[in-house]
């Protein structure tokens, strides 16, 4: 049975304890793309990292590690996210059907005080997946253009979505709660 995980990015501490917005697992498109996977029987896991404001690499291996990664598994990250699959997939040589990436984050200018991205990316990832994809927007932060160029140059197999208009693709950006583009890629 195909399934999929999708994983939140880093949110602010102010945004993490405040009630004007939703958990981050229930924010952005990521409802809506649970729904439209599940609609097409896709098992859809959206795990809540615990104080996902401070990226301590510990905390989101415990809550990752809680779902099944298999060869029908499809994996998303968005931001921070897709930093933690970047270090899980170099560290736990895991296969999977799609990883894809959106907005990847990876410090690439050593801001965070945690070891969170201390670790060297696994070139074989691509070769342990059937599909790996990578959404990016020209207008998304400098830190986040890096870090695309950053995974462009580990995994030159990657399958690139270019977008100009899309910053950081959360609904500030995006001005919806829907992204057809990339659940036309896990589809």
């Amino acid at each position: 049975m195909r399934n999929a995980i999708l994983l939140h990015g880093k949110p602010s501490r102010n945004e993490y304890y405040s009630d004007k917005y939703p958990s981050c697992s229930n924010h952005h498109w990521f409802p809506w793309l649970q729904k439209q996977l599940q609609m097409r029987d896709i098992y859809t896991h959206t795990p809540e990292v615990p104080d996902a404001f401070i990226p301590v690499y510990v905390k989101w291996k415990k809550e990752f590690e809680r779902y099944d990664v298999n060869s029908n598994t499809t994996l998303v990250g968005h931001s921070c996210g897709g930093g933690f699959l970047l270090r899980w997939l170099s560290e736990n040589k895991k296969k999977g059907d799609k990883l894809i990436f959106v907005a990847p984050w990876l410090d690439p200018d050593k801001k965070e005080t945690t070891d969170f991205f201390e670790f060297k990316i696994d070139s074989t990832i691509s070769k342990r997946f059937n599909e790996v994809h990578l959404f990016t927007s020209a207008d998304d932060g400098k830190h986040i253009l890096k870090s695309v160029e950053i995974i462009k140059k580990e995994l030159p197999n990657i399958s690139l979505h270019e977008f100009t208009d899309r910053g950081h693709f959360c609904y500030e950006d995006l001005k919806t709660d829907k992204f057809p583009e990339l659940l036309n890629v896990i589809v």
